[in-house]
């Protein structure tokens, strides 16, 4: 069976959680991580150098990095409806999943940790501002994005992998506590993904 090892108040866990239950895997889950068992360990480490959350063990094979992880889920059980087999539909979810994991969380560091999380380190205001302002920038790019193409999901008509790691992103962003900018189309679809039952379960747990 599939290990997950992460804690559910992880972002990132909660992307491969989300997967898991679209696809129907069935996993054991393992509490690693702040406030439970270290991954600095010797035992965390043999498997994860990073001594990140999440990590997965599927029959032998150790991965980490939640959006490769997610990838490899789709593929392995052939879940195509989340992961297009088509290049150029593929291309399309994998470029939205990795503009999340580089710019769109590059953004938000400081002013999350700062207001959020209350991290003593993350209170300059200056700097949270400016982490502010470059999520803001490009939250304003997703939204005007979804504007311009009249389709539920930000790859077309069907739901993929792009949308529960953009869904997860968009829910850190609506709960972090600052006033923001009127992003309409973001936030309708925001209010669609928050429906699925895969949300419903693992998108809410935790601090954003």
């Amino acid at each position: 069976m599939l290990r997950i090892l992460g804690r559910t108040s992880s972002i990132n866990v909660r992307k491969v959680l989300w997967t898991c239950h679209e696809i129907g895997i069935d996993y054991q889950r393992e509490d690693w991580g702040r406030g439970f068992q270290s991954a600095s360990s010797p035992e965390f480490l043999a498997l994860n150098p990073n001594a990140l959350i999440p990590t997965v063990v599927d029959d032998g094979l150790v991965l980490w990095e939640s959006n490769t992880i997610c990838r490899y889920l789709a593929d392995s059980r052939r879940a195509s409806h989340l992961l297009p087999t088509d290049p150029r539909s593929r291309a399309q979810v994998e470029k939205w999943m990795d503009w999340q994991a580089t710019e769109l969380n590059g953004s938000w560091g400081y002013a999350f940790h700062g207001l959020s999380r209350h991290s003593p380190e993350h209170q300059d205001p200056a700097l949270i501002q400016a982490s502010i302002q470059q999520w803001g920038h490009y939250m304003s790019i997703l939204d005007r994005q979804l504007a311009s193409q009249d389709t539920p999901y930000i790859c077309g008509d069907d739901f993929t992998l792009a949308d529960i790691v953009l869904g997860l992103s968009i829910h850190r962003w609506q709960l972090t506590p600052f006033d923001k900018p009127e992003l309409p189309h973001a936030n309708a679809y925001y209010q669609r993904l928050i429906q699925r039952p895969g949300f419903v379960t693992h998108g809410s747990i935790g601090v954003a």
